[in-house]
C-alpha cells in the first residue's frame, strides 16, 4: 500500500446549501438529493486519488484498476467514470464499483502481475441523510450527528519497483466476516426526504471493550471521529493518514510495527486487515478542506 490521499468536504455550514439552494431540507426528494451527490463527488473524489497518485510516484496511466467504494451513488453510469476521465486514467484500467466493502484490492493485486490498484472511496452522507429524524428512532438521531462527509483514495499493488515506489504498509491478509442474527444492529434505507438510518449504539460500544483494546491503540480513530465524524469508507483512510503522523511527530511507539485495520459495517459485517509498517520514511498527506 503506497502514499494515500484523503479530503474531506464542508458540509451545509461551510455553504452546501448556498451553492444547492434545492437541497433545502423540508423540500429536497431522494432524486434532487442524488442529481447533487453526481455532480460533486467526481472532482472531490479526483482530488483525493490525484494526491495519492502524486505521492505514489508513477504517471496515472499507470493506473491497472480502479475500485471505488461508495454508499452514496445509484447513478449509472456510475461516477468511476468520471473519476477515471477526470484522472486521465488508461482507457483500459479496470473498473470496479462497491456498496460500503472495499477489501478487493489485496486480491487484485496478488493475482494480477505487476496491478497498480487506485482504491477510491467516498461518502457525502450530508446530502442524503439531512431530513428530519424519526423521533421514535433515537438510534437514527445519533446517526444523524455521528456521519460526516469525506473522500479518500490509496494505490496498493505487489512487488514495489524501488526507488520510486514506497511502500507504507504491507497488507498481510483481510477477512471478513457477518455474525448472524445482527441485521438490527446497522441499516441504511432511502425514503422520500433522505436517508434514514437504524443503529443500536449500545451494542456497537461494547466492541472496544469485548476487544480488550487499551485506549491509546484507538487515539488515532477517536481523533478522526472527533475532527470529521464517521466518513464510512474514508474513514479508514482518514485513520491510516493520522497513523502516519503520529509515528513521525513521535506521538506513537514505532517499534509498534503491526496493527489491525478494522471496518464495522451494516449485515452486521466485520472487515480485518492486518497491516505491516515498512517504513517510517513516509510523509503524512495535509487533509485539505474544498468549498463546494
Amino acid at each position: 500500500m503506497w502514499k494515500h490521499g484523503s479530503q474531506d468536504t464542508d458540509n451545509y455550514d461551510g455553504g452546501l446549501l448556498r451553492v444547492h439552494p434545492e437541497l433545502d431540507p423540508a423540500a429536497a426528494t431522494l432524486p434532487t438529493r442524488l442529481a447533487v451527490v453526481a455532480t460533486i463527488m467526481p472532482e472531490l473524489v479526483a482530488a483525493a486519488a490525484a494526491k495519492a497518485i502524486a505521492e505514489w510516484g508513477r504517471p496515472a496511466r499507470d493506473i491497472t484498476h480502479l475500485v471505488f467504494s461508495t454508499p452514496s451513488s445509484v447513478q449509472v453510469p456510475a461516477i468511476d467514470l468520471r473519476v477515471a476521465s477526470l484522472l486521465g486514467l488508461s482507457p483500459t484500467v479496470q473498473l470496479t464499483v462497491m456498496c460500503s466493502h472495499g477489501c478487493t484490492a489485496k486480491d487484485i493485486a496478488e493475482n494480477n502481475r505487476g496491478a497498480r490498484i487506485l482504491v477510491a472511496c467516498a461518502d457525502i452522507l450530508s446530502v442524503l441523510g439531512s431530513h428530519v429524524p424519526d423521533d421514535a428512532r433515537p438510534g437514527g438521531i445519533i446517526a444523524h450527528a455521528l456521519f460526516g462527509d469525506g473522500t479518500g483514495a490509496v494505490v496498493v499493488g505487489a512487488d514495489p519497483q524501488e526507488p520510486i515506489e514506497r511502500p507504507v504498509f504491507e497488507m498481510v491478509s483481510a477477512s471478513q466476516a457477518t455474525v448472524l442474527g445482527t441485521e438490527h444492529v446497522v441499516a441504511v434505507e432511502p425514503t422520500k426526504g433522505g436517508t434514514d438510518y437504524r443503529i443500536e449504539p449500545a451494542e456497537l460500544m461494547a466492541l472496544p471493550g469485548a476487544l480488550g483494546l487499551e485506549l491509546g491503540k484507538l487515539a488515532a480513530s477517536r481523533l478522526v471521529l472527533s475532527e470529521y465524524g464517521n466518513m464510512i469508507g474514508p474513514t479508514l483512510i482518514f485513520v491510516l493518514d493520522e497513523v502516519i503522523r503520529r509515528r513521525q511527530q513521535n506521538h506513537e511507539d514505532r517499534s509498534c510495527k503491526w496493527g489491525f485495520m478494522v471496518g464495522l459495517g451494516p449485515g452486521f459485517t466485520i472487515e480485518v486487515m492486518t497491516l505491516h509498517a515498512c517504513s517510517d520514511k513516509s510523509t503524512p498527506t495535509p487533509r485539505l478542506k474544498s468549498a463546494l
